[in-house]
Order: C-alpha cells, then sequence, then structure tokens
C-alpha cells in the first residue's frame, strides 16, 4: 500500500534525522555494551580473586594457630603481593603482626602493620594498625613517632583508645599534666560503661594524681 504524502514526509524526516544521528546512536549503545560487558567482567574478577585471597588467608590463619613462622610468612607474601586490594590482605598482615609481636620480633610485627596502614582499603584496619604500631613504637621508646602516629584522622569509635595511648606516650615523656589530659578524655570517650579498658585507664590516671 503506497504511503501518502504525510507519511512520506514524517519517513523522509525519520531518514534525515537517523543520517545525522545514527553513528552517535550506535556508538553510545556499543560504548554501554562494552561498560556492561565490563563491569560484568570485573564482578566476575573481584569475584574470583576474594575467593583466592580467602583461601590463601585459611593459610596464614592455620600457619598462625600452628606456630609454624615459615608457612605464615610464605602465605603473608602471597597475599599482600597477590591480592593488596582485598580485606583478606589486610586481616592476613594483622594476624601476622600479631603473632609477630607475641614472638618478640618486632621488626616484622612493624612491617606487616605499616603495610596495613599504608595499603589497605579499610579504614577501620588503618585504625587498628595505627594503634597497635604506635604501641610498638612507644615500647621501643620511639615517643614523638607514636603521638604523630596516633594524631592521624581515625574514626570515632576509636577515641578512647587513641587518648589512652597517647597518655602512655606523654606518661613516658615525663609529661604528666598532657598524659592526665589524654587519659581524662579516654574516659569521657569511653563513656559511662564499665570495662576492664575504662578501669585499665582509670587506675593510670590515678597514678598521676588525677
Amino acid at each position: 500500500m503506497p504511503l501518502d504524502l504525510e507519511e512520506q514526509e514524517q519517513v523522509a524526516e525519520l531518514k534525515a534525522w537517523w543520517n545525522q544521528h545514527g553513528n552517535l546512536i550506535v556508538s553510545v549503545i556499543l560504548a554501554a555494551a562494552v561498560a556492561f560487558a565490563g563491569w560484568q567482567g570485573w564482578r566476575w574478577y573481584s569475584a574470583s580473586q576474594a575467593a583466592q585471597a580467602g583461601a590463601v588467608f585459611d593459610s596464614v590463619a592455620k600457619a598462625a594457630q600452628a606456630g609454624d613462622a615459615k608457612a605464615l610468612r610464605d602465605s603473608t607474601g602471597t597475599l599482600i603481593e597477590s591480592y593488596p586490594r582485598t580485606m583478606y590482605a589486610s586481616m592476613g598482615a594483622l594476624v601476622a603482626a600479631r603473632f609477630h609481636f607475641d614472638r618478640n620480633d618486632l621488626k616484622s610485627a612493624k612491617a606487616q602493620l605499616e603495610w596495613v596502614v599504608e595499603r589497605s582499603r579499610s579504614d577501620d584496619f588503618r585504625d587498628v594498625a595505627r594503634l597497635r604500631l604506635a604501641a610498638i613504637l612507644i615500647d621501643e621508646k620511639a615517643y614523638d613517632e607514636a603521638l604523630k602516629l596516633l594524631e592521624a584522622k581515625h574514626a570515632p569509635a576509636y577515641d578512647a583508645q587513641y587518648a589512652a595511648l597517647r597518655g602512655d606516650a606523654l606518661v613516658a615523656k615525663n609529661q604528666p599534666a598532657e598524659a592526665r589530659t589524654a587519659y581524662q578524655l579516654a574516659l569521657e570517650k569511653a563513656g559511662n560503661q564499665q570495662s576492664a579498658f575504662r578501669e585499665s585507664v582509670r587506675i593510670r590516671l590515678e597514678a598521676l594524681g588525677g
């Protein structure tokens, strides 16, 4: 059935519009298709990486439990070198740091904690690593370095722990007035709940005459 004049004009306009914009539309559709395929591929890759990293982390945990230092070093090394963007890498480094600290290998413990502070994708893990690293630095009498580390921005949930550790560093530096202020802040941030942490801070504050 032949088209009437109005229909012919509409077809002509459509053809003209397509000739003008068709290449752009095709490009947009292709770009969207590529982006979707890439997103799907990234999801698969991320899931695969996480699964593999999880298996290696399991080896780290078992090695730590068994007290196998060599196996722990090997597994932790694989985690942070091959899967550094996963949460398992940070978890493995923290487990390794505790393992080495318990065996008085402070150099190795610090190396693992520093990796978490510098490379972890988790704010919580970085906050915890700074606390543990600062505690080691205080043991090593690197008080100023510890205090600088404790000045870093952190989640409010860790305010009490950071303040208490600052108090410890200031006591070691023979700055009792500043230490009392830090301990008082730690108690304030800890709230009214009874806990071993709060009691420990209270005892340290009383020892300073606070």
